[in-house]
């Protein structure tokens, strides 16, 4: 089963996902801010259109959509994409919408599946379960199925801890027990396919590979695979007052990421199971 997708969002994870829905025959529309980007996608067999949040879809664009997809991080007015869509939903017979993990709050390290009640802390967090529960509510009002991928943290070629040493901006944090869950791109984008086409449509799932690690141990085997030698160890309590609020937000949650129902459900079969496997391919493109 194939059939037309438009996605709010052709970014990192939104444009990976595109690639894959053409190559497996879907035909493809999408938003994109800048209109250097849309011609260029245009150019490609992507049908991208300009959309900066506020400015309105044209009604075609998603009447003739039977698949509708957002990658876009709401605000605290809400989330603009589902403004777009809250009369106008035409033929869709499926919505999807990207979230996140955070959703689920701090757990002190321990594990979490799609069951784990929410509890966000973070303000992105609250924001993003508000979105993801507008899409639903949404979804009932028009007989049509939502599925809510929860992401942890994303990374791929060209933005991956290979790209930072490169870059010259790699750092090891030491914040003992903290760890991470992430997901290759290609597996994020073979997740959301696959559930367009054979998932129960209106499930939850969480989308992460099989390893949680620290941030510190990925980063010494990127530069293991670099053949550089890893910059030194920073304890948090050294280099937390120099952070950001937005990094110092992301080690102040501690969860490790199930995907029993992922595998379950829709059959992905990882390409990238752990992060060694995903930086090897992205250091082996050098």
């Amino acid at each position: 089963m194939t059939g037309r997708l438009f996605i709010f969002g052709l970014g990192f994870s939104g444009l990976e996902i595109a690639k894959l829905a053409r190559s497996r025959g879907w035909q493809v529309g999408g938003t994109c801010t800048q209109p250097e980007k849309a011609g260029e996608l245009r150019t490609a067999g992507i049908d991208a259109l300009v959309f900066d949040g506020t400015s309105a879809v044209p009604s075609d664009a998603l009447a003739t959509a039977t698949h509708i997809l957002c990658t876009i991080a709401p605000g605290a007015t809400g989330d603009p994409a589902l403004r777009q869509c809250a009369d106008r939903l035409g033929g869709a017979r499926w919505l999807g919408y990207l979230s996140t993990t955070g959703v689920y709050g701090d757990h002190g390290g321990a594990w979490v599946d799609e069951s784990t009640p929410p509890a966000p802390s973070q303000p992105r967090s609250i924001e993003r379960l508000a979105a993801e529960r507008a899409w639903q509510a949404l979804g009932q009002k028009t007989g049509t199925a939502v599925d809510v991928f929860r992401l942890p943290g994303i990374y791929g070629p060209g933005r991956s801890p290979i790209d930072q040493v490169m870059a010259g901006t790699a750092k090891r944090i030491d914040k003992p027990g903290q760890v991470f869950s992430r997901i290759h791109v290609a597996d994020l984008a073979q997740a959301v396919v696959m559930a367009m086409t054979r998932g129960e449509p209106g499930a939850i799932y969480n989308i992460a590979d099989d390893l949680p690690a620290s941030s510190a141990e990925v980063m010494a085997f990127a530069c293991e695979l670099l053949g550089v030698p890893p910059p030194s160890l920073q304890s948090w309590e050294q280099v937390s007052p120099t952070m950001t609020a937005m990094a110092r937000s992301f080690y102040a949650e501690n969860r490790r990421v199930r995907n029993d129902r992922m595998k379950r459900e829709l059959g992905v079969g990882l390409l990238y199971p752990t992060y060694r496997e995903g930086l090897k391919a992205i250091a082996g493109r050098r």
